[in-house]
């Protein structure tokens, strides 16, 4: 049995990851979980797969956890950023599920390739923010990084038994999110309430925002070049609303390969967790009779500028990838409390982007203070707005 650890638990990714072990108990085996403050869903994890530790966001989350688990609990619980380091590092586990939202899944899924355990990676900002820092840090610990994003796990499916060299560039597909048709000033006006609203994919607040600006698309192109090791600009993007074809590879020799499946996180869940095998789903597949037509179209980057911020903060790199994720993250959150409209985020982060003086060949703790810089950079813009 593989023993697991789960960062991330009570997320979207967490939650269809403990689904795939559910169905597949004799395979892996839950050793640690970290949450944040969803305590009664962490409860209703550990007494159904009883891991041998936990973490949760603070002490008083980690003291309501106690309270609901019960003295006699054999559950360890930990706290904080302390606490989510260790869980990461657990000895027994073999395999890591790095599925915490944003920047604060870095510095686990650092920890837990410092103790040499494989990672199924499905928090892209680790790589956008450091993924220099992790791709060494994982070749000096013999640790693999296996993609749990529909789009990576797809480009790795298509890259599987073929020579990378022979590469001409990678295709990323995107369902263009609900607000694909929409005009700059219908955009100008999207709530908070409309850009929840996923029309292909369930997923968590801040990923579905990102989806519906397209920045979650140029997240995914960083990515994508430190993953599969491609320049950014043989990394293409491909609207395709009826999310079948996941992404492709086209090779020198002009054939392309694709993978192709339901919209289900499951499924690439599963095979990063079951590597190099492929575990049988009792669920229906996918049917293309019933598909229908497969539309294809070019992005708009007018009117998702997020998607040029993100290429551009990619192609310059240092410390840009790290600066521009945390001016999104930023923004996406004062867009979701109504502080800001939906194309004011592009634009606080465009403006944090051009007042960063780039460092390049940072260390992690320069990344680190960048993306504090970041933040609180973006939060002057987001107060200027305000007034």
């Amino acid at each position: 049995m593989k023993k697991i650890t789960i960062l991330g638990s009570t997320g979207s990714i967490g939650v269809s990851t403990l689904d795939v072990i559910k169905n597949n108990r004799s395979a892996f085996e839950v050793c640690a979980l970290a949450g944040g403050r969803n305590i009664a869903l962490l409860a209703q994890q550990i007494e159904r797969f009883r891991p041998g530790v936990v973490s949760v966001m603070d002490e008083d989350c980690a003291r309501a956890l106690k309270d609901r688990l019960g003295p006699a609990a054999a559950t360890g619980i930990l706290f904080g950023p302390d606490g989510y380091r260790e869980v990461a590092a657990v000895k027994e586990s073999q395999m890591v599920v790095s599925a915490m939202v944003g920047a604060a899944g870095l510095l686990p899924t650092v920890a837990a390739i410092e103790a040499g355990k494989d990672i199924a990676l499905a928090n892209k900002e680790t790589m956008v923010m450091a993924g220099q820092v992790v791709c060494e840090k994982a070749a000096e610990k013999g640790v693999h990084i296996l993609p749990v994003d529909s789009e990576h796990s797809a480009v790795f499916q298509c890259l599987e038994g073929h020579d990378r060299k022979a590469i001409r560039r990678i295709i990323l597909t995107a369902s263009g999110g609900p607000f694909r048709k929409f005009s700059r000033r219908q955009l100008a006006g999207v709530t908070p309430e409309q850009a929840l609203m996923h029309p292909t994919w369930k997923m968590g607040k801040k990923i579905t925002v990102d989806s519906a600006s397209m920045m979650n698309k140029g997240l995914e192109i960083m990515e994508a070049r430190w993953l599969f090791d491609v320049a950014i600009d043989r990394i293409a993007v491909l609207i395709h609303p009826q999310s079948v074809i996941h992404s492709l590879v086209e090779y020198v020799d002009g054939a392309v390969m694709a993978q192709l499946g339901i919209p289900d996180m499951r499924i690439p869940i599963a095979y990063a967790l079951s590597y190099p095998d492929r575990l049988p789903r009792k669920e229906a597949g996918l049917d293309l009779a019933a598909a229908g037509v497969l539309e294809f179209s070019e992005p708009d980057f007018d009117r998702f500028p997020n998607l040029g911020l993100a290429c551009e903060a990619g192609r310059k790199g240092g410390t840009m990838p790290a600066v521009l994720n945390g001016a999104n993250e930023a923004a996406v959150e004062a867009f979701i409390a109504g502080r800001i409209g939906f194309m004011d985020m592009p634009d606080v982060i465009g403006k944090v982007l051009s007042r960063h003086r780039l460092e390049q060949n940072p260390s992690l703790d320069d990344i680190l203070q960048a993306d504090g810089w970041a933040r609180q950079e973006a939060q002057k813009c987001i107060e200027e707005k305000d007034h």
